[in-house]
């Protein structure tokens, strides 16, 4: 007998995959951890996509990302698997949150094929969310500065060095790319309702919540 049938939908162009999305008015709707798009790796980006239409799709990520509210959203978290991503946070935070968080405004960027390497053996831990996994945290040790390669919209090179908060983000959205959801990395003893995370664990560091919950954090 030879091999069973092929019976998988046929595979639609990202081109017409886009364009349908982009049918629709209003903030494009965000995919949510359990489709297997957000378990995927992305498509490189090598012109599947027009300069017109990349240009409309990358809009109406930003638009989404700041209507959700978000700092940062990945092709795949709005079902397209595509390598492409935009990150874009204006800081709006205390000052000690800004200084033990590193959190300072990072100007939007888009992100074409990105990856990043971390620097130095640093490494900083903060509660973390995701779009696609509303309605919790969790605390993530990541690398605190890193090296960023990517394109941007106009195909011109991207390197640069983050560090902080900014760095937290280019990881979290990059890793998108790659199949994986900050819960990979996440202590999961540390995993806590938005309104736990408020009421219980809104210190600037999560250094209570981990002898609360019973997990370590990074030296």
């Amino acid at each position: 007998m030879g091999p069973e049938p092929d019976r998988s939908p046929p595979r639609i162009p990202l081109s017409d995959l886009v364009e349908e999305l982009l049918g629709h008015e209003g903030p494009l709707p965000i995919v949510a951890a359990g489709d297997p798009v957000l378990r995927r790796a992305t498509e490189p980006f090598d012109g599947q996509l027009d300069p017109d239409l990349l240009a409309r799709f990358v809009a109406a990520l930003r638009a989404t990302m700041h209507a959700a509210p978000g700092v940062g959203l990945a092709a795949p978290q709005v079902g397209v698997p595509l390598r492409i991503a935009v990150i874009e946070d204006p800081a709006p935070v205390s000052d000690e949150i800004r200084v033990v968080r590193g959190r300072v405004p990072l100007p939007y960027r888009v992100l074409v094929n990105p990856s990043y390497d971390g620097i130095g053996p640093g490494r900083a831990a903060f509660f973390e969310g995701c779009l696609s996994v509303p309605g919790w945290q969790a605390v993530v040790a990541r690398h605190d500065q890193v090296r960023l390669t990517a394109l941007d919209e106009h195909g011109l090179a991207v390197d640069e060095e983050f560090s902080g908060w900014p760095a937290r983000i280019v990881q979290h959205e990059t890793d998108h790319l790659d199949g994986v959801l900050y819960l990979d990395h996440a202590e999961l003893r540390s995993l806590s309702s938005n309104q736990a995370t408020a009421e219980l664990w809104p210190q600037p560091t999560p250094r209570r919540a981990a002898e609360a919950l019973g997990f370590d954090l990074p030296n």
